[in-house]
């Protein structure tokens, strides 16, 4: 009996001594989990979306889908007869030792559902129709330790999300305005897409916004690439882009901090003043942040407050996020005051009614009959 218990003694302690190595060295293991296995091979790539299946999109506003979802208070637009639409490209959701993930896939797809496009997409759906592309997204090691191999992956995923947006355009008509939103990877392609597909071609004045969180969007990257786009300094200026990165004043940079490209700083407006300065904006500015994948689904105003500094959106005071045990360890491998993952989070309510603002701007703006020359 008592060899028994030694036994089983031992078999704890042996399990318990498991979850201390795993938990302290727990973005060592998510690191090593992602690193590709194989050089980068486009004859092994997965085969591509087709963006006439429904099924290859994570929001359509033709069915019901994670992006029709609302905050307590809140309501989404009748997708069908919605004045605008948005194009948004969904973060990473894909963390296998694989190049590029494959379109569907039975894990990543709801992942993609539950942790993006519900949580963010719904900002838009109160002013416009959400479509979300899934694509072959590369791996999230990618922006951290950049390669060639890397670059071919992203190179890739970009493709499949320049087809959806043809696909975008097909389907609504190239004369309706639209936003672009995006976070983190997303980010990264949008920026591309916006320079190829949109900056110096019609599009371009169709172009509400775009919303370019959680990336390495920089000044000089933004001029040199899309010259006829300009930061946002305003709450209802078009043609325009907000961008930003959130982090406490507490920040210690971990290993999984996005690389940056371009020289000088990224890009930073103010979610609460919707201006490119300095100036510190209160949490008392903040109409609330919203945690639709928590069971408090309403709107908690007075969140976080925020300025801008260097490129980087800093936060000095903020509340308790709401945080599941997976999105807690995904905090800790981001590291201590790093607020990413909930970057939408953090400003939705402002993010939402400033979207509704900037569309009731392009929609005067077209009514308004042009001067007589």
């Amino acid at each position: 009996m008592k060899r028994a218990a030694k036994v089983l003694l031992s078999i704890v302690g042996l399990l318990l001594a498991l979850i201390v190595a795993m938990y302290v060295g727990l973005g060592r293991i998510v690191w090593w989990s992602m690193k590709p296995s194989a050089a980068f091979d486009p004859r092994a790539a997965p085969p591509a979306p087709d963006y006439n299946n429904p099924a290859h999109w994570s929001a359509l506003p033709s069915r019901r889908d994670a992006a029709d979802d609302a905050p307590t208070g809140m309501s989404s637009v009748d997708q069908a007869s919605a004045p605008a639409d948005v194009f948004y490209i969904h973060p990473t959701s894909f963390l296998e030792g694989r190049w590029n993930a494959p379109v569907p896939h039975p894990t990543v797809d709801p992942a993609t559902d539950r942790g993006a496009t519900r949580i963010q997409a719904t900002v838009f759906n109160g002013c416009c129709a959400v479509y979300a592309p899934r694509y072959r997204q590369t791996n999230g090691r990618n922006f951290i330790e950049l390669t060639a191999d890397g670059d071919r992956a992203f190179e890739l995923a970009y493709s499949d999300v320049e087809r959806a947006f043809d696909a975008f355009n097909a389907r609504r008509g190239e004369t309706r305005p639209f936003i672009v939103a995006a976070h983190s990877q997303g980010t990264m392609i949008a920026e591309r897409l916006i320079a190829r597909r949109i900056s110096r071609t019609p599009l371009r004045d169709r172009l509400v916004a775009a919303y370019l969180i959680g990336g390495r969007v920089t000044v000089a990257g933004l001029r040199a690439a899309s010259p006829d786009l300009s930061v946002c300094t305003s709450a209802t200026q078009l043609r325009c882009v907000v961008a930003y990165n959130a982090r406490s004043l507490g920040y210690v940079p971990s290993r999984f901090e996005v690389r940056v490209i371009d020289a000088g700083p990224r890009v930073c407006v103010n979610p609460l003043t919707w201006r490119d300065d300095d100036a510190i904006a209160p949490a008392s500015a903040n109409l609330g942040a919203v945690f639709i994948e928590s069971d408090d689904r309403s709107p908690r105003p007075g969140f976080a407050d925020a300025q801008c500094r260097d490129g980087t959106l800093w936060i000095r005071s903020i509340a308790k996020a709401p945080r599941d045990f997976m999105s807690s360890q995904l905090d800790r491998v981001l590291g201590a005051g790093n607020h990413h993952s909930i970057e939408y989070q953090l400003y939705y309510a402002n993010l939402r009614a400033n979207a509704q603002a900037r569309v009731d701007a392009m929609l005067a703006e077209r009514a308004t009959p042009a001067p007589t020359p």
